[in-house]
């Protein structure tokens, strides 16, 4: 039943896994660059999760990721898996109407108070 909360996520993540580091260009729709996680990575995210127009909660959540002095920083929405630890800690926001809605220009759900 959560609806609005702030998220905090430290771990890390397995090889394989894949960032989104941007667009190619300032163009739309856009092309997103990926960035495909070389071994285990040491993760510090950051997020928050708020409704959709359907009422289902949606994380938008952004980390750095490194490994042996090189770091990776991106959107992990496409997902990452867990290398032995992962601690997300979640603080419920209440008494907010915040939400996600599409914006008709860029197409993307984005935050709306």
């Amino acid at each position: 039943n959560l609806k609005s909360a702030f998220c905090v996520f430290l771990g890390g993540a397995k090889g394989n896994g894949r960032v989104i580091v941007g667009p190619e260009e300032d163009t739309f729709p856009p092309k997103p660059i990926v960035r495909l996680l070389d071994g285990v990575h040491e993760i510090c995210a950051v997020g928050t999760i708020f409704c959709n127009d359907e009422g289902k909660p949606k994380l938008h959540m952004h980390a750095s990721l490194g490994r042996g002095g090189k770091v990776v920083t991106g959107c992990v929405r496409l997902g990452l898996d867990i290398w032995q630890i992962g601690e997300a800690i979640l603080l419920e926001l209440v008494g907010t109407d915040a939400h996600r809605e599409i914006d008709p220009k860029t197409g993307f759900e984005l935050l709306a108070l």
